[in-house]
């Protein structure tokens, strides 16, 4: 076994994903890494976190698109995680060439450095198995391998593709015969009866210049994009902006049909460990803690005479009476309620929201919106005015900005304001209030130690958050 300094492996995790499979709570705004559905932290700070209590593991790599960027950075430092790049893609390309650009990254500074690529929104725990088949991949790897993790099947489960394993190396892994596509039922079945396939998991092990070296030789157009994106990336705050029309250049294809299905060099390292996409709500429960009835439930939920159910909710009180298999789902806005065995038809309701313009909004955006400095939560709104709960955290300010079509009424709910309204500076305390005029520039900070948050009340003829001027921001959005 070879011996494994600490910090050897750089973790590149893939936080790009907007999909919408656990709605009502995840939308494309703010997708289900963000989100906190297993406990006080969100997927992807669970997924910092256990890599941060891993000495084998440096500063991650976290690639991402621009409009989570700021989720990005603020959830990472709310556990106390410093990435050592956050790169943002400028369009969606799929895994194949955000791990190309991430790797290039990596590469610059150690081309034979051992990268971890997975994904932020899975859930692992991390045992004996786990850290046995991390030291298997990573052997593997320095000896010139591409590795991915087989995850032992607990069940023939039809929304995972399968890796078919063959014959066994020294390292503990093995050569990978082909891969499957998320097959039905009975051939699931028959899988798991065979005892040789595994779980696609998405997680990878490789030398840097071992994927680079691959990718010339069976997606050249893949590398080629993406070494030319890092090679002219802009450099933004603390994030690393890669170049658009190079990397737009890219075909949109995953690492498994682009790389792996392809190359000679793959391994696959079973894992018989607790692992979960959650992808979809019936493993949000079985993954999740059950009463004596077999319930999950989060948030202000009451049950009564109710077995095997899933019920979560943000803010409603959701009680629920005399059912079995159900699936209650309450964010601020929306409500799904089906059957838990039936949850993978929540993909099929989304796209049906989402072809209707009177009810495709619900795909996209929550009522509550997080911005780098706070965020606001819409409370009410009518025809020429509109009302808003603003929160900004402390220390923080919004930008030096202006509207054409719309006044604001500020009323201080908790916390201290600083408002610059023109080239007045007040300060505005709890039940203080201000008026800003259409057409004044104006800006509003927190200089206290606790969150500030405000009753907002718009007016005019057009309240869109498009209508704004923006003549001064730390966070490059002027």
């Amino acid at each position: 076994m070879a011996e494994f300094s600490p910090g050897r492996i750089t973790p590149i995790i893939l936080a790009g994903g907007s999909g919408t499979r656990l709605w009502p709570m995840s939308r494309s705004s703010r997708p289900k890494q963000f989100l906190p559905l297993m406990g006080a932290h969100s997927l992807f700070q669970v997924t910092l976190l256990r890599l941060a209590g891993d000495p084998r593991y440096g500063a991650p790599i976290v690639v991402t698109n621009s409009d989570y960027r700021f989720l990005v950075a603020e959830q990472a430092q709310d556990v106390g995680v410093a990435p050592d790049a956050i790169i943002l893609e400028p369009v969606a390309r799929n895994t194949a060439p955000a791990i190309a650009a991430a790797v290039a990254v990596v590469a610059r500074g150690d081309a034979g450095r051992i990268v971890h690529v997975l994904p932020s929104d899975h859930l692992i725990t991390v045992d004996d198995k786990y850290r046995a088949a991390l030291d298997a991949a990573e052997t593997a790897a320095l000896a010139g391998a591409l590795v991915t993790f087989g995850i032992t099947p607990t069940e023939p489960a039809t929304g995972f593709g399968y890796i078919e394993a063959g014959s066994e190396n020294a390292a503990g892994g093995h050569k990978i015969n082909r891969f499957v596509e998320k097959p039905d039922a009975e051939r699931a079945a028959e899988m798991i009866a065979a005892g040789h396939y595994f779980w696609n998991s998405g997680m990878f092990v490789f030398a840097a210049q071992t994927l680079l070296d691959e990718a010339q030789a069976l997606a050249p157009e893949i590398l080629d994009a993406a070494q030319k994106a890092v090679a002219a990336a802009q450099t933004d705050l603390d994030f690393l902006r890669l170049d658009p029309d190079a990397f737009a250049a890219a075909p949109d294809i995953s690492i498994d049909y682009a790389i792996f299905e392809k190359t000679t060099c793959g391994v696959v390292v079973p894992a018989a460990i607790a692992w979960s996409d959650l992808g979809s709500w019936d493993a949000v429960w079985k993954a999740g803690d059950h009463d004596s009835a077999g319930n999950v439930a989060q948030g202000p939920v009451t049950l009564r005479n109710v077995t095997s159910s899933l019920a979560v909710s943000e803010k409603l009180h959701v009680v629920i009476e005399g059912l079995s298999d159900i699936a209650v789902l309450a964010s601020e806005d929306a409500v799904f309620v089906g059957r838990l065995s039936d949850a993978q038809a929540v993909g099929a309701v989304v796209r049906d929201l989402k072809a209707d313009p009177t009810t495709s909004p619900l795909t996209e955006t929550h009522l509550t919106s997080y911005r780098p400095w706070g965020g606001y939560a819409s409370i009410h709104n009518g025809e020429r005015f509109q009302v808003k709960r603003l929160f900004v955290k402390p220390g923080k300010r919004l930008s030096l900005q202006k509207h054409f079509h719309r006044a604001e009424h500020w009323v201080v709910v908790r916390g201290t304001a600083e408002v610059q309204l023109g080239d007045d500076v007040r300060i505005l305390r709890e039940n203080e209030s201000i008026y800003i005029p259409q057409g004044a520039r104006h800006r509003l900070s927190n200089p206290g130690k606790i969150e500030l948050e405000l009753i907002e009340v718009q007016t005019g003829s057009y309240l869109g958050e498009d209508d704004i001027i923006r003549f001064a921001d730390e966070f490059g959005r002027s």
